[in-house]
């Protein structure tokens, strides 16, 4: 139930949200579980594997980047500074990649853990209805 002028109007627009509860996502559910339909699964898994496609392209740009052989553009002690400054800033970026490229691998390997349980509990539970 809505209470107040705020809660009527909110009402009036889109209806008592209450009443009409759908599928929740992103952790609504008991212990932070949620629901996704098989096919929902697997678009969801093929876009992570997308994402660290995308990661991994760019921990080649960043690989690429520590090794370059001169980054201080003339011999003086700002020039040197400036080196010094940018391949920590190159060392940083490749750590955050790493990490990101890490999460990413983890996270596929548990959506397709999952969605090896939800297809075998399909499964069983369409035999159990098999005549």
């Amino acid at each position: 139930m809505i209470i107040g002028e705020a809660g009527a109007a909110a009402q009036a627009l889109w209806g008592d949200v209450l009443d009409n509860s759908g599928r929740v996502y992103g952790g609504g559910g008991k212990g932070g579980r949620f629901q996704m339909d098989p096919e929902e699964l697997s678009s969801v898994i093929g876009q992570w594997e997308d994402l660290l496609d995308k990661i991994v392209e760019d921990g080649d740009k960043i690989h690429s980047l520590v090794f370059t052989p001169k980054l201080a553009p003339g011999e003086d002690s700002a020039s040197g500074s400036f080196a010094s400054t940018s391949g920590d800033s190159i060392a940083a970026l490749q750590r955050q990649n790493d990490s990101m490229r890490k999460y990413a691998q983890e996270y596929i390997k548990k959506l397709k853990a999952a969605q090896t349980k939800t297809v075998a509990t399909d499964q069983g539970m369409s035999d159990t209805f098999k005549a």
